[in-house]
């Protein structure tokens, strides 16, 4: 049976290609990954003001809110339009991040399904199929710009092209929108659009869209920097029953 999980269709492959590397970076692990480091760069308290600072005073204050964040937890939505099938799938879950290399995504509606990375595995687990596929996280996350970002290295202005949305740099609500296009010339990420709250400057929304012209949209809240989380919430034992697979 295939399954579909982050907009994608999975199924068995018998080819010598990982299934869990074609899925995480043909597809959209990418952009799951961006959405969750840029979750914490925007993610910090400003005035109430609907003045646009200059673009180097907001990445100077997203660099320092990134480097004093050390995790953080939110509630997630996520709209994904599949422009072949011309129909939009939604979901809803939770998002955890830890430096350095974890990250954890609990989708619980309309179906449970978990994606786990730590610094030595990455984990997709599909509980409907009792079936769990891993592989070593360095053989997954092979871009340098990720690398830094995940292990607490990055430097926004150096990894990024970062300017005010062109022609409108604030939406009809009076929040700021950003546009993110990666420097790494063999970099898998595409430009990221950011929706930013005009108060707190806490993410409201990311959105992409991949070559096949498939639109990802997420939307977060209830976010809370600095929990406290422990390992153990990004580590990852499949049931008794469960189908592992070991993917090169």
């Amino acid at each position: 049976m295939a399954q579909e999980f982050f907009g994608v269709k999975m199924i068995k492959n018998s080819s010598n290609k990982s299934l869990l590397t074609e899925f995480f970076l043909t597809m959209n692990f990418s952009k799951c990954v961006a959405a969750t480091i840029f979750l914490v760069f925007f993610s910090f308290s400003a005035g109430n003001t609907q003045e646009i600072a200059p673009i180097d005073d907001t990445v100077q204050k997203l660099q320092l809110v990134y480097e004093k964040t050390g995790d953080f937890r939110a509630a997630f939505t996520q709209e994904t339009f599949n422009k072949s099938l011309k129909r939009t799938m939604t979901e809803e879950g939770s998002v955890f991040f830890k430096k350095p290399r974890n990250m954890r995504w609990d989708y619980l509606k309309p179906e449970v399904k978990k994606m786990i990375i730590n610094p030595q595995k990455a984990w997709l687990y599909l509980p409907r199929e009792k079936t769990a596929y891993f592989q070593k996280a360095d053989n997954l996350v092979q871009s340098a710009t990720l690398l830094r970002f995940l292990s607490g290295l990055g430097k926004l202005r150096d990894d990024f092209q970062i300017n005010y949305a062109h022609p409108e740099a604030l939406d009809k609500h009076g929040n700021y929108l950003l546009k993110l296009t990666p420097k790494e010339k063999n970099s898998s990420l595409q430009a990221l659009g950011i929706t930013l709250d005009k108060d707190t400057y806490f993410i409201i929304k990311i959105s992409f869209e991949d070559l096949m012209g498939n639109i990802t949209t997420l939307k977060f809240s209830n976010i809370v920097m600095n929990a406290g989380l422990s390992d153990n919430l990004f580590k990852f034992q499949p049931p008794a029953g469960t189908n592992i697979f070991d993917m090169p």
